[in-house]
Formats: C-alpha cells, sequence, structure tokens
C-alpha cells in the first residue's frame, strides 16, 4: 500500500467560520462542542478502499431535502494523488443517498487554500418514497478513496489554486 496522505481537523477558527455562514443560529459553545466531537475518517476494515467520513451532527433528511456540511476535515495529499468522495452504498441503496455533485474531487493543493482545505459534503435524500434518512452523530455519511492521477506529456500548468468549488476555473 501506498501511504500518501493524512487527514486532520482543520482549524477551530476556519471550522467557527464556515459553520457560523451556514448555521447562524448556533452559538459559539454549541459550535465548539460539534467541532471537540470531529472523528477524522477512517477505514472500517483492513480490505476496506474507502475512508468513512463521519457527520459532525444528528439530522434527519426527508425525501429530496438536502444538507451542507462542513466535515471540519482536511487532507494533506502527496503530489500525484487526489481524494474521491462518492456516497456510502448502503445509505446510497436504501435512500438514494447522493452527494449533489456525484463525486467530489479534493486535490493535492486544496490543502493549501484560504480555508485550510476544509471539505463540505452537501448530500440529498434523493427517495422516490417518503422515508426519512435519520442520521446520528458520528455515523458515516459518505467515504473517500485515494487515487492517483496521470497528466498529458505537453502539460505545463504552472498556476496554483485558492479556493475550493469552481476555483480552478476562475
Amino acid at each position: 500500500m501506498n501511504r500518501i496522505a493524512q487527514f486532520e481537523k482543520v482549524s477551530f477558527n476556519e471550522f467557527l467560520i464556515s459553520w457560523q455562514k451556514l448555521y447562524p443560529t448556533d452559538n459559539k459553545e454549541r459550535i465548539k462542542e460539534i467541532y471537540d466531537n470531529i472523528k477524522l475518517p477512517i477505514r472500517a476494515t483492513k480490505g476496506s478502499a474507502g475512508y468513512d467520513f463521519f457527520s459532525p451532527i444528528a439530522f434527519n433528511l426527508s425525501s429530496n431535502e438536502t444538507i451542507l456540511l462542513p466535515t471540519g476535515v482536511r487532507i494533506k495529499i502527496e503530489e500525484g494523488w487526489f481524494l474521491g468522495v462518492f456516497p456510502k452504498s448502503g445509505l446510497g441503496f436504501k435512500y438514494r443517498l447522493q452527494l449533489d455533485n456525484t463525486t467530489g474531487i479534493i486535490d493535492s493543493d486544496y490543502y493549501y487554500s484560504d480555508n485550510e482545505g476544509h471539505i463540505f459534503v452537501k448530500l440529498t435524500n434523493d427517495s422516490k418514497s417518503p422515508k426519512i434518512l435519520q442520521i446520528k452523530e458520528t455515523q458515516s455519511i459518505c467515504q473517500g478513496i485515494l487515487l492517483p492521477f496521470g497528466i498529458t506529456y505537453d502539460d505545463k500548468v504552472e498556476d496554483i489554486r485558492n479556493g475550493g468549488l469552481g476555483s480552478t476555473t476562475k
């Protein structure tokens, strides 16, 4: 196995800013409690390809509802690799739980962004029946898989990223 990455928590200040933007009614003490309980991604078994990401809070999602969650997690990845973020198979099968961008791509240089490479997940219960998805605090909600990538022989890119969604096209 190639050991090429390390999960970390973002700073409390970064988490506080991100959380308050989405959930302005939560006070600083509540946000600190959420932050202190963040569980870094882990593999469930020796043979698991995916690192389970855990919800920082308990929540319910009815059919066609969406939630955006700051995970409080970042990852330092060696160049030539990326983290693909995918739905959990069981939640996808039972509830059609989906990532709104279908697959998240966390590039190695995202770690150095102004937001500390803070990974967010946006989840939708796309069930066609009236199923309510109930997620407990620290329950696995998606999974990340480290994958290598290549570039073309004539690639001459020298630009450096600063930001998340859509930042590589700005």
